[in-house]
């Protein structure tokens, strides 16, 4: 969304929410000529009142944009005596609602999330979606390459990470960790320090990542095994190490070792390669329904980090583990609650 249709947008949806105040008439619109300082400007009367907005509008609507667009429409408002100072994106989160409303400032989005209040105006709506989600930047946030740097963040949240250091560890370029850093500093989870950069919000990070993860973007395969669970899994590792072939535990079957709780009936695992010769190995039969085995070739390497040994079996990370289990409806979620305990005992 360009800068000059956003504030069109904005404008169109201001005028339809004061429209709604019986007692209250728009004189004039005007957009700004200045670089700097509010993007449109609206006049209206309250009956024998006249009131000045300003009116900010800004593509992104993060808590680190309204804040800064809190700063500076309050600059405005205080060389305007008698005005009162709004800020529009296409949506804003409750976070950044709250920060706004702190600040004294009015917002609005193309959703319809609204605190519009003044004099004896007040109009506030909340809990609208998100409509106009902006897909470009989940997809970048939550892209392979970027999912690695989240996991080396999640992995040790209170670590202060220099940049190429946190580049190398998570096997991406530098320019990936740039634009990692940026999202991360727009919703206010991240800090930066002399030391470099460290995560402050790491439940808000790990939420936001399971609601956009997509595990349909592995390729799974299922077999039958007449062996029960702890002699498929043991199996499982002794043959993908006697073939040098990279696996990890993961779903019920990490679980089990990390926070068991849950009865499960199915074995999971994430195997790099080509699986044909470990099948073989195995004697598994491929099935379409009945399987008590998955075994999922990765949509990315970086599934494996952070993973560990329990008992000579190799298990991934909690992290990846809670993002598989919550892929999982019912009893899935309910083991991922309890793998998020033990996540949170690290932050």
């Amino acid at each position: 969304m360009k800068k000059q249709p956003i504030e069109q947008l904005a404008l169109i949806a201001l005028k339809e929410s004061l429209e709604k105040v019986p007692f209250l008439q728009i004189e004039r619109t005007e957009f700004s000529k200045l670089d700097r300082g509010a993007d449109f400007l609206v006049w209206i009367r309250i009956q024998d009142r006249s009131r000045l907005l300003l009116v900010e509008t800004q593509n992104n609507g993060q808590p680190r944009i309204a804040r800064l667009a809190a700063y500076e429409l309050r600059g405005m408002l205080a060389k305007e005596s008698g005005s009162y100072g709004i800020f529009i994106a296409p949506f804003i989160s409750p976070e950044a609602g709250k920060i706004l409303e702190e600040a004294g400032v009015g917002y609005l989005d193309l959703a319809g999330n609204c605190l519009i209040s003044f004099d004896t105006v007040y109009i506030r709506q909340t809990g609208a979606p998100n409509l106009n989600t902006q897909k470009r930047e989940l997809r970048s946030m939550y892209s392979p390459k970027a999912e690695r740097i989240l996991r080396v963040l999640l992995n040790e949240p209170e670590r202060i990470w220099k940049l190429a250091e946190l580049a190398q560890v998570a096997k991406v370029s530098l320019g990936q960790v740039a634009n990692v850093k940026k999202l991360l500093l727009d919703r206010e989870w991240l800090n930066i320090s002399t030391g470099g950069i460290s995560l402050t919000k790491p439940a808000e990070l790990l939420d936001e990542w399971s609601q956009a993860y997509n595990f349909q973007r592995n390729k799974v395969q299922e077999y039958y095994s007449m062996d029960k669970l702890p002699e498929i899994e043991a199996q499982l590792a002794e043959t993908c190490q006697r073939l040098s072939l990279d696996y990890v535990l993961t779903g019920f079957s990490s679980a089990a070792r990390i926070a068991p709780m849950v009865r499960y009936q199915k074995a999971s695992a994430y195997v790099k390669g080509d699986m044909s010769t470990l099948i073989e190995s195995l004697g598994w039969k491929a099935v379409s329904s009945g399987a008590n085995v998955s075994l999922i070739n990765p949509y990315d390497d970086g599934v494996f980090y952070g993973m560990h040994i329990i008992d000579e079996i190799a298990i991934a990370a909690p992290v990846q583990t809670y993002l598989d289990l919550q892929s999982i409806r019912g009893r899935g979620q309910e083991a991922a609650q309890a793998i998020r305990k033990e996540i949170e005992k690290t932050w």
